[in-house]
């Protein structure tokens, strides 16, 4: 590696787990080959003893691997007499190369994540052919996607606070790389786990990315980055599961969409000699020289990094004497109602995402809009609210973090209740459905594309990993909740759906505006003296 910043502290243990995992999912790729002379349908046939093998050896090259890159214990204790480092040198800096070349890496992070739950919904056609199953049984798929990713974004959280930014997202890529054994699984069962741990590890990795950038870019620039990085490496990824099913599974079924977890989290590894870990975290965890060096790597200088700054005095520093222990400190204290504001707003999104949309285009029958016509009206309102990212971008980094959020929060709820209205009147409108399906798509994609990087901002260092999770799960929650909702038919009843989900939107909203905090242009630890003193 180059430097020791981007090192791991034994190497030779992380790179024979790495091979380990690979030589595991090959051993898997002879039953795989044995389905091309049944057109890759390999249902029925028997586990080979290579394929157990294989099993085996995925989960010891993960211990190896987590062993080779997590700290050592003595790394952990901060070095006696040792005066914090002076972060803010790094706030105001212009963007150099280091940090287009950490955004770019996070952009192919951020959309190899994302693909990996999107593939599902390009799986389930030919997975309920090939196992013979009914819709019904095929949602189990989804739901343990949807839950694995909201055990993934806490659990994953609680590793980036102990072990770090780094080795949180390098993790979620060797997972990556041993879930793709469930293209030859040749059973339903074996699918669901499989897509659990996948669930996991996409759902761990997301919130990690926007850790690591709110930690690494100026505060001047920040937001809008942040902003961007999700809505470009989410756009990216959808594509890219698009392509790819497009492209692959005409020649290689279904199977081997899940299959590609192989190359595409071996391409985060590849990169990660360009993923450092945060400068803020090695200082906190006592790795202080290595701190020094990457905060002059991404300050563009190498001086005015050492705490006798004259140029700023009384600077902010880092504020560690008093640690988040546990994930308790999310509800309690200073952070609790802006914790509670945006738990309830990210389970409002994923209700309104994961059931009120899934269930839109059978929906908007009721309110005259043919089946056919459904389907074109969703892809012309997907065309007008393209634009909204650049909106949501302009508004969280020109106007104000958490009011555009609040402001994209009441605008869903206000679309809510527009259905609600052309359902409760009987109006029958093609412009009107049309705006209402527009403004809900540009507002939903703007609440959960400022959701999770605003969170990764109002929390302190020991718990910002951990409470950026605890976000992203929430979403991940309400779309438990909303699948679960839909399975019993609330969608069904238009108004009732659309009057009731508005509620959760509205009250969130409501609480982000009293709870909320300014982050734009601030430094992260003028954030914290800001939410300490209100």
């Amino acid at each position: 590696m180059r430097n020791a910043e981007f090192s791991f502290h034994h190497p030779v243990a992380f790179w024979i787990g790495c091979a380990l995992i690979t030589a595991g999912v090959f051993a898997h790729a002879p039953m795989f080959l044995m389905g091309e002379h049944t057109h890759w349908q390999m249902v029925g046939m028997p586990m080979t003893a290579e394929m157990w093998a294989g099993m085996a050896m995925i989960p010891l090259g993960l211990v190896l691997s987590a062993y080779g890159m997590l700290p050592r214990r003595p790394a952990l204790a901060p070095a006696a007499g040792f005066a914090p480092l002076r972060f803010h040198v790094a706030d105001g800096v212009p963007l150099n190369r280091e940090h287009w070349t950490l955004v770019a890496v996070l952009v192919v992070t951020l959309a190899i994540d994302v693909m990996k739950p999107a593939t599902l919904g390009f799986v389930m056609p030919g997975l309920s052919a090939e196992y013979e199953i009914g819709k019904s049984r095929a949602s189990l798929l989804a739901l343990c996607a949807l839950t694995g990713t909201t055990v993934g974004s806490v659990v994953w959280g609680r590793i980036a606070d102990r072990f770090g930014r780094r080795a949180a997202i390098l993790l979620s890529a060797l997972m990556f790389i041993g879930t793709a054994i469930c293209g030859a699984m040749p059973s339903f069962e074996w699918n669901l786990a499989m897509c659990f741990l996948m669930g996991a590890s996409a759902g761990g990795l997301l919130p990690i990315t926007f850790t690591l950038m709110a930690e690494t870019v100026p505060a001047s620039h920040r937001g809008w980055l942040l902003v961007a990085l999700g809505g470009i490496g989410t756009s990216a990824g959808y594509l890219l599961a698009a392509g790819a099913a497009a492209v692959l599974e005409p020649m290689f079924s279904w199977r081997v969409l899940w299959l590609l977890g192989l190359p595409t989290g071996a391409i985060i590894i590849l990169l990660n000699r360009w993923i450092p870990e945060s400068p803020r975290f090695l200082s906190s965890m006592g790795l202080h020289e290595q701190a020094r060096a990457l905060l002059q790597r991404f300050a563009g200088r190498r001086d005015g990094v050492e705490p006798d700054d004259a140029a700023h005095p009384g600077a902010p520093v880092i504020d560690e004497s008093h640690p988040v222990a546990s994930t308790r400190q999310l509800l309690q204290g200073r952070h609790a109602a802006i914790t509670w504001s945006l738990l309830v707003a990210g389970t409002a999104w994923g209700l309104v995402n994961f059931g009120f949309l899934l269930w839109l285009p059978v929906n908007l029958t009721e309110l005259g809009v043919d089946p056919a016509g459904a389907s074109a009206l969703l892809a012309k309102s997907a065309i007008y609210a393209l634009p909204g990212i650049g909106l949501v971008i302009w508004l969280y980094h020109r106007w104000s973090s958490f009011k555009s959020l609040v402001l994209f929060l009441a605008l869903t709820a206000g679309a809510l209740l527009v259905f609600g209205a052309l359902e409760a009147t009987g109006a029958r409108s093609a412009l009107l459905t049309t705006l209402a399906t527009a403004a809900l798509l540009v507002s939903v994609s703007g609440v959960i594309a400022m959701l999770i990087p605003y969170a990764a901002e109002i929390y302190p260092l020991r718990l910002r990993g951990t409470g950026s999770g605890a976000i992203a799960a929430s979403s991940k929650f309400g779309g438990i909740v909303g699948a679960g909702l839909g399975v019993v038919g609330f969608f069904d009843n238009f108004l009732a759906s659309a009057l009731l989900l508005a509620a959760p939107m509205a009250v969130s909203a409501v609480m982000l505006w009293r709870s909320g905090v300014e982050t734009r242009g601030f430094g992260l630890e003028e954030i914290q003296t800001a939410i300490a003193t209100r």
